[in-house]
């Protein structure tokens, strides 16, 4: 019997599709992963074709769309390019997160005692630190590359998700339904993962959406201060870091990759609070 989420199921897609903001942010995460998925189709030029003759040429000049950067690559394809390091690593950054973080939650709630406050204290340490400063500091433990970027984002989410499951799981394990399981004699493992989980998942599917534009913006940061996705891939943080010297001379080239990162990120946002709205058994008809 699985009382919390079942409740709110038949009425969520409804008055998600009445949210037009809502809709409008997923409109935007459905066009940034389709552009990710279908970047060497989209892509008008090599993203990493280093061309310095075309340095520098304004939008529409020699067939660039958005123009091209200092080293005369194409910024449309970069950014295009850019879109698929953004999507693969902030969704994977977030499973990461996400599993070790509920794990962490479901453990500490349900058992409670010392290994709650085992548990918590961990937490409050990475806690402590900024989310930033924390990935800065893993980045210079774990060294630089894709697959470290995303774990370095990814424990840095930890302790997000482990707050979340840990709350819901003290109010959901104290419901009579969980007493009638227990009764009946279901394990550990069978209240936690078949009753006590899936009544959790509304905030975590809300944290998960919110987390995700988190992670943009994190990677885009590492990337910007040199600790993240590494030349000459194309990542939205690095074109910002490359444009930065030259705003007077090109702002185009941090300017178009600025906006990449704050349209996705608010899409993302958006979409984050049409969940949420729609997941609020409060505000359900």
């Amino acid at each position: 019997m699985n009382v919390g989420l079942t409740e709110t199921k038949p009425g969520f897609l409804k008055k998600l599709m009445r949210n037009k903001l809502a809709i409008l942010g997923l409109l935007i995460l459905l066009i940034i992963i389709a552009i990710a998925i279908f970047a060497p189709i989209i892509a008008t030029h090599e993203p990493n074709r280093i061309d310095v003759v075309k340095a520098f040429l304004k939008p529409g000049e020699a067939g660039h769309l958005l123009g091209t950067d200092n080293y005369g690559r194409d910024l449309f394809s970069r950014i295009v390019y850019g879109a698929r390091i953004s999507i693969i690593v902030s969704l994977a950054a977030v499973v990461v997160g996400g599993l070790i973080g509920t794990i962490f939650g479901l453990v500490a709630g349900y058992f409670g005692g010392v290994i709650d406050t085992i548990i918590m204290r961990i937490m409050d340490g990475f806690s402590a630190f900024p989310f930033i400063l924390l990935a800065i500091f893993l980045m210079t433990i774990l060294g630089q590359g894709l697959q470290n970027v995303i774990l370095a984002i990814g424990i840095g989410n930890i302790p997000g998700f482990t707050r979340i499951v840990r709350g819901q799981v003290l109010n959901v394990k104290e419901e009579e339904f969980i007493e009638v399981q227990r009764s009946l004699g279901a394990g550990h493992g069978h209240i936690l993962f078949r009753h006590i989980l899936p009544n959790s998942m509304a905030p975590l599917v809300v944290h998960g959406t919110m987390s995700i534009a988190g992670a943009i913006i994190s990677e885009a940061s590492l990337s910007f201060l040199g600790l993240g996705i590494q030349p000459p891939t194309a990542s939205w943080g690095a074109i910002l870091k490359d444009g930065k010297d030259f705003l007077f001379l090109n702002p185009e080239i941090a300017t178009f990759s600025g906006a990449a990162i704050l349209i996705t990120v608010l899409g993302i946002n958006i979409l984050g609070d049409g969940i949420r709205d729609a997941l609020d058994p409060k505000l359900n008809d």
